[in-house]
């Protein structure tokens, strides 16, 4: 028996989770049927029975192809950043991030319809969940490696901090389906991370500037 070729069935499963993700869109994660994903498609509705069991596994695959798309924009932009200080690395993942909500506008609006159905569905918290771990623990390793790279320490918390960049990175992604123009950019972004660790740093003791 010969070796069975895949690659067909791999290009099928592409193409139901990018129509899925189209569906989801301009659907909404809810609005979306089986009809609808098999023809943005081009397939027929028994193939997503066929490669992923049901609707709403392909769905939640989908969605959580969404994580591995900012993952390897992540993964570009520290390898495009490497050599450099951490501020200019920064700069590059945000970029990459922020900057890009135009350009990958059916990914993010799909990535923000999941929220509300994984407030009642477990599997999809679960994939949620799954895809915020990988990108933090991708970002923590990135970050450590390209650190080292130019002499620097990576700091204890660097897990933390990578959440938080994460978590600026959703709220404004909300921010700009609501209001693009008034979304800081990558730019204005850091500067304003930089303004706030500054205010972080500052502690004034009981008896300094006290009011006249």
């Amino acid at each position: 028996m010969g070796v069975q070729d895949l690659s067909g069935d791999r290009g099928s499963k592409n193409k139901l989770i990018q129509g899925a993700l189209n569906c989801i869109a301009h659907k909404g994660y809810a609005g979306t049927s089986s009809r609808d994903i098999a023809r943005a498609a081009g397939a027929n509705v028994a193939s997503i029975n066929y490669h992923f069991g049901s609707k709403e596994a392909l769905v939640n695959e989908a969605l959580g192809q969404c994580f591995g798309m900012w993952n390897q924009r992540v993964e570009e932009a520290f390898e495009a950043a490497a050599g450099l200080g951490p501020r200019d690395q920064l700069a590059a993942i945000l970029r990459a991030a922020i900057d890009s909500f135009a350009d990958l506008r059916s990914s993010v609006h799909a990535c923000i319809e999941s929220y509300a159905p994984a407030l009642r569905s477990g599997e999809l918290r679960e994939r949620l969940a799954a895809g915020y771990a990988a990108v933090r623990e991708s970002g923590v390793s990135a970050a450590t490696k390209h650190m080292e790279q130019v002499g620097l320490a990576a700091p204890d918390n660097l897990a933390a901090i990578t959440s938080v960049l994460m978590a600026v990175c959703d709220g404004l992604m909300l921010q700009w389906i609501a209001d693009p123009a008034a979304t800081p950019s990558a730019d204005e972004t850091l500067d304003a991370l930089a303004a706030l660790g500054a205010l972080a740093s500052i502690e004034l003791g009981a008896s300094q500037h006290t009011i006249q």
